[in-house]
């Protein structure tokens, strides 16, 4: 039998490689410590008992800070015993979520939330009488049995108190089992409000099974390349001649020079003819 002590956290899904939907409960799992070990020969049975969460030791007491020294730790706020535990323990030992592997099936143990006082259809999932037609009969009880023996006998379901109760759900698949963040992903829904402690222990009807294999989602830091360009004056262009220094700028200063030139030309030529047609008058 092998067990640990989690907080749960909350639900959230994964998604394995075939494209599949799981459903999770997370459940933080600090640290557990060993802090008693029992045999048969000391206490009739074995047992080790695992503490988790720290408490102060203001508001601890000297008998629980004292069991916690022999254990070289601090006062702890919740205890829980695991009987017949695999493997050897020692004093001071410590548990971590790597206890349990992708694909083991356990049976995990809470307290379910509170309601208060509830009426038999909340409670019970009775059904409530008709709600028109003169009907004075709406979310009562009902009948308390029959005349004799004239009182209420054990078992009827009444009104009352509802949740805070101790309740295991069996047969959940492990997910994942994370021990550097410390958190396990357990396959469904489990007993307990958010915060609450929970207790997770080897399932008692079923074994292993292969794991199922699910994607996991890495944060990936987008960095810009900077590509060292030449700059442009320094562009380097290949001729038949050899390797000659040209630019961008300088081509467009020399097709400007060309078209200035051109312009310049332009009167010149003009002023030639002018000159030949009035030597022709003359």
């Amino acid at each position: 039998m092998k067990g640990i002590l989690g907080r749960k956290i909350g639900m959230t899904q994964v998604f394995t490689k075939e494209g599949k939907l799981i459903p999770v409960t997370v459940v933080e799992v600090q640290p557990n410590v060993v802090t008693q070990v029992k045999t048969v020969e000391t206490d009739g049975y074995d047992a080790i008992q695992l503490g988790v969460v720290d408490k102060k030791e203001k508001n601890a007491t000297k008998a629980s800070i004292g069991h916690a020294k022999k254990a070289n730790t601090n006062p702890k706020r919740y205890l829980k015993e695991i009987r017949n535990a695999e493997g050897n323990y020692n004093l001071g030992d410590t548990i971590t979520a790597d206890l349990f592997t992708a694909g083991e099936y356990v049976d995990v143990t809470g307290t379910t939330k509170g309601h208060g006082t509830q009426g038999v259809i909340k409670r019970h999932g009775q059904h409530s009488g008709p709600s028109a037609h003169g009907s004075r009969y709406h979310r009562r009880p009902g009948s308390m049995g029959t005349l004799r023996p004239m009182r209420v006998l054990k078992g009827k379901k009444l009104p009352g108190h509802m949740g805070v109760e101790t309740v295991t759900i069996q047969n959940l698949e492990i997910i994942e089992a994370n021990a550097n963040e410390n958190y396990i992903l357990v396959s469904g829904n489990i007993p307990g409000a958010k915060e609450s402690l929970v207790l997770i222990k080897s399932a008692v009807k079923k074994d292993k099974k292969d794991a199922e294999e699910i994607l996991s989602y890495v944060e990936e830091t987008v960095v810009d390349e900077v590509v060292e360009e030449a700059p442009a004056e320094e562009a380097v262009v290949e001729t038949t001649e050899g390797t000659v220094e040209a630019t961008e700028e300088v081509e467009t200063e020399a097709a400007l020079e060309e078209v200035a030139t051109e312009e310049v030309s332009k009167p010149e030529a003009v002023e030639e003819s002018t000159n030949e047609a009035s030597n022709e008058g003359e």
